[in-house]
């Protein structure tokens, strides 16, 4: 089945990644830990991380015990800016088209579009990393474990 709103794989990596970093806020996990958690490629997953560390959303560690920490406390950064350290600037539409070739004030999905936009745009703003880390319980699964102490 289809959803109706889209996130590409990129940003839904970035979106899972910082909830999953700030469920373990004292722990630096690295690329293979986060993507054993997610269930995801991992070199899908190590150019989304090296993203949100250009704009200074991670912090990136090398080395045996390197891996990834937030920047700034979870409670400091909303999944807006999340989403766009990936796609950009998320930018209102007001037709599926990208260009408005109805006639007049009328759209086939009248004010829908709108409202799904500014909806989107005002969770994404006012939901903070902190606020969703029940998702993961604040713990890792074993092969985190495994992976942060070898």
């Amino acid at each position: 089945m289809n959803n109706v709103l889209r996130i590409s794989d990129a940003a839904s990596l970035a979106l899972h990644s910082m909830v999953l970093l700030a469920a373990n806020e004292d722990e630096v996990l690295s690329t293979r830990a986060i993507a054993a958690t997610l269930q995801v490629s991992q070199a899908h997953l190590s150019k989304v991380m090296q993203r949100l560390a250009k704009v200074g959303l991670v912090a990136s560690t090398r080395g045996p015990r390197g891996g990834f920490k937030l920047e700034r406390p979870g409670e400091q950064i909303n999944l807006l800016e999340v989403y766009q350290a990936i796609e950009g600037e998320l930018m209102p539409t007001h037709c599926l088209l990208g260009i408005p070739i109805c006639r007049g004030d009328k759209c086939i999905l009248g004010g829908l579009l709108a409202v799904i936009n500014r909806q989107t745009r005002e969770y994404l703003a006012g939901t903070s990393l902190s606020d969703l880390t029940d998702v993961y319980g604040g713990t890792q699964d074993e092969e985190c474990e495994k992976d942060n102490h070898d």
